[in-house]
């Protein structure tokens, strides 16, 4: 085994047997108790001094200054990093000084976690510390954390570059960097945000299965798996849309889940195969009324998270301030391609896509061809939050009939940035229509699309018994935290995004 180790992880772990030998335990079982936190030591010392006499903190060693008998270090624990002020005779008061000579200079190393006891001063320099007057090893570390620096500013540095580390090894990535911290803190504040608009409205939060028998409510391919005791094929889910509305004709006026959906399909800097989708279904509400809904949770999250409606993407300011530009999907190609497509058929629109130089296989129904022309030449120049509104009916199988323009369904997409963000129907309640449309995406099937919808007759029993008018939406909540916390990857929002099996 030494062999595959680093010549420091070897020393580390002779340390380990080193503090063993002397009776000490480098991982002990006692309960520590924690009584303050650095960040509010910083916060509130300078107006409360005296309140921080008798404090308890742990957290890990991510430097230290020796000066012989005496040395500074500085200490992270969950909200942040404070100094320490660990001298000889304060945490060795008797003759035996081993404590600190031998296990605190010698055997302990940056990365292990330490509880400190003491009380908070303000040192010559001015530096909110703590003066240690009792330690203890809580957990050594036997590899040794990237090195860390901080500059003149107070600002930390880390020599981590490669993103096969810091996605694999995310834990080593979140000790080293307060910002990645910070970032999915502001990943779960936005997940909080949304919950706080759902629950003042009533809505009750609910789950849905992920093992389904047939996976549907969306067009993407699933992950197929076995149920060995009921020796069935099983998937997991692409979407939660179907069981959600369910739940509406079972007689809920709103429900609303936080899932996990799964699609076997290409991973890039906005696709992972594993995701988090929030979807929302209200009872006798429309398209519409989704759209000025969408509008107030997003404005309400964008102003939870940083007080204003204005968030900076890259080097652009996105306004998530109410109300955002709307555009049917027709105007929006013709606008960006100077083609009207609204009244071609199949075949023209294969032409049309041939003159784009656009991609188009044989596999592709009307619908799918729309949606390449408008992912082609539309989608990327809406950086701003604009609806799109007003779907041809072939690419939405699930949405209800445009109550006033043939040949469309009410539903909208929300674009941010270049990229979906929301999408949303008036649903389909019409059980003979729904079934219809089911048909339709079989003979897609059957034409070679592995994303079309299988049929699922127990969802269309469900319709029979009647389900209200009902409008539902569904966010991507890592496109919504790439947005919010100014990152451009996917990879970036996912504490373990999939990666290939390590070498």
């Amino acid at each position: 085994m030494s062999q595959d180790l680093s010549e420091q992880e070897i020393i580390r772990r002779q340390k380990c047997e080193e503090l063993r030998n002397m009776g000490i335990d480098p991982y002990p079982a006692a309960l520590f108790e924690i009584n303050v936190f650095a960040r509010d030591i910083r916060e509130n010392y300078e107006r409360d001094k005296t309140s921080y006499k008798n404090i308890s903190i742990a957290g890990r060693i991510m430097s230290v200054r020796d000066m012989g008998k005496a040395c500074f270090a500085v200490l992270q624990d969950s909200t942040g990093r404070i100094q320490l002020y660990i001298r000889r005779d304060d945490i060795c008061p008797d003759e035996d000084k081993s404590l600190y000579d031998i296990v605190f200079k010698k055997l302990m190393d940056l990365g292990d976690i330490i509880g400190v006891k003491g009380y908070v001063f303000t040192t010559k320099t001015g530096e909110i510390s703590i003066h240690v007057t009792n330690l203890s090893l809580l957990s050594k570390a036997l590899r040794p954390l990237p090195v860390v620096t901080t500059d003149s500013e107070g600002v930390s540095h880390n020599d981590v570059t490669d993103p096969e580390f810091i996605y694999r090894q995310r834990y080593v990535n979140l000790i080293i960097n307060p910002e990645v911290r910070e970032r999915f803190r502001k990943r779960t504040q936005i997940v909080q945000s949304l919950r706080e608009t759902f629950n003042s409205k009533g809505y009750l939060e609910v789950e849905t299965p992920i093992l389904q028998p047939i996976p549907g409510g969306a067009a993407a391919r699933p992950f197929t798996t076995h149920h060995n005791a009921l020796d069935v094929p099983l998937y997991l889910r692409i979407a939660n849309e179907l069981y959600l509305k369910r739940l509406i004709v079972g007689g809920y006026d709103g429900v609303y889940e936080f899932a996990k959906d799964f699609r076997n399909e290409g991973m890039d800097r906005t696709h992972n195969p594993e995701f988090t989708v929030m979807e929302i279904y209200v009872a006798y509400k429309d398209y519409n009324w989704m759209m000025d809904f969408t509008e107030e949770m997003l404005e309400k999250v964008a102003l939870d998270l940083h007080g204003d409606t204005k968030v900076q993407v890259g080097e652009k300011t996105i306004d998530f301030q109410r109300p955002f530009k709307r555009i049917t999907m027709y105007d929006a190609i013709q606008e960006h391609t100077g083609i009207d497509i609204s009244a071609m058929d199949e075949n023209q629109l294969r032409d049309t896509c041939a003159k784009l130089g656009i991609h188009a296989d044989k596999s592709m129904g009307k619908g799918k061809l729309i949606d390449e022309i408008f992912g082609e030449k539309c989608e990327g120049n809406y950086i701003q939050p604009t609806f799109i509104t007003d779907y041809p009916l072939e690419m939405s199988p699930l949405c209800k009939k445009h109550r006033s323009k043939e040949g469309l369904v009410e539903r909208f997409e929300l674009m941010v940035n270049g990229k979906e963000l929301c999408n949303a129907y008036s649903e389909l309640n019409d059980p003979v229509d729904q079934r219809n449309r089911f048909e339709e995406q079989v003979k897609l099937m059957e034409r070679g699309d592995k994303e079309a919808m299988y049929i699922d007759t127990d969802f269309l029993r469900a319709l029979e018994y009647g389900m209200p008018p009902t409008s539902g939406m569904g966010i991507g909540i890592d496109r919504l935290a790439m947005i919010m916390t100014n990152v451009p990857s996917i990879q970036d929002v996912l504490f373990f995004p999939q990666m290939r099996p390590e070498a």
